[in-house]
């Protein structure tokens, strides 16, 4: 176990939590019709659906959407989404890696590549940032579900490789092929989580102190989740307190 590591998953979002319901459910939904026809359409079997069950569920998806959505895929219905990953980089030189599910992959290319150059930034191709990232598990859980220590103890016993804790939650690190087996220890002393995903974390942050190109970023990162056929936007990037409060 590494302990405490200095990441930071900056979670700030201009405007997050006004974002329209239906949109973000549309996201939950393909997520969980993927991971369904992916593999067996059943939670505790399929570790991608689990994750997309327990997102849906603490995204205020309701119980009936999420076991329609299954169960239009179990049958084989439902629509059919490619998963395409696109890298490049941002304001400041922070490398992005922007993950998305489309039924129209020239829409998604011609959407994503305009977004991206609107706001300061370029995209690059395929590899050319994700080698400065890990492909790891991701578990989180809210402040409240235990102290640092206590998190600690959990995450090492389910065997959990890495736990970092701030004020404002806990983050579970594990190798892909045990998310699904930590995630089921970490139920038994700690409760449901809040998430847990395939995610990619940074080897190295990349600081971002200018203001301006704060602001750029933040505004990039905002226009892309916005877009229906991003899932997932995962950056370098670190943006100091100080800078975040000036931006209101």
């Amino acid at each position: 176990m590494a302990g405490h590591s200095k990441f930071k998953n900056i979670m700030y979002r201009k405007g997050a939590q006004d974002r329209k319901r239906a949109a973000a459910f549309s996201k939950l939904s393909r997520e969980i019709t993927v991971a369904a026809k992916a593999g067996l359409p059943d939670p505790a079997m399929n570790a991608r659906l689990r994750a997309a069950v327990i997102a849906a569920r603490q995204g205020g998806m309701p119980k009936d959407n999420i076991e329609r959505s299954i169960s239009k895929a179990a049958g084989g219905d439902g629509d059919t989404y490619e998963e395409i990953r696109y890298e490049g980089f941002g304001p400041a030189g922070v490398a992005l890696i922007i993950e998305t599910l489309t039924d129209n992959r020239n829409r998604t290319a011609t959407n994503v590549r305009t977004i991206v150059s609107k706001n300061g930034g370029n995209l690059g191709a395929s590899g050319s940032v994700s080698h400065g990232f890990d492909r790891l598990g991701l578990i989180t859980y809210p402040a409240k579900a235990g102290s640092a220590d206590a998190v600690f103890e959990a995450a090492l016993d389910a065997g959990a490789d890495d736990v970092v804790s701030t004020d404002d939650g806990h983050e579970v690190w594990t190798a892909v092929e045990s998310l699904h087996e930590v995630t089921r220890a970490l139920e038994a002393k700690l409760g449901e989580a809040e998430s847990a995903k395939l995610a990619w974390r940074p080897q190295v942050m990349t600081a971002v102190a200018d203001a301006t190109d704060a602001g750029t970023l933040l505004k990039l990162i905002d226009a892309l989740e916005d877009d229906d056929d991003v899932q997932t936007v995962w950056g370098n990037y670190d943006v100091p307190e100080d800078v975040l409060a000036k931006l209101g």
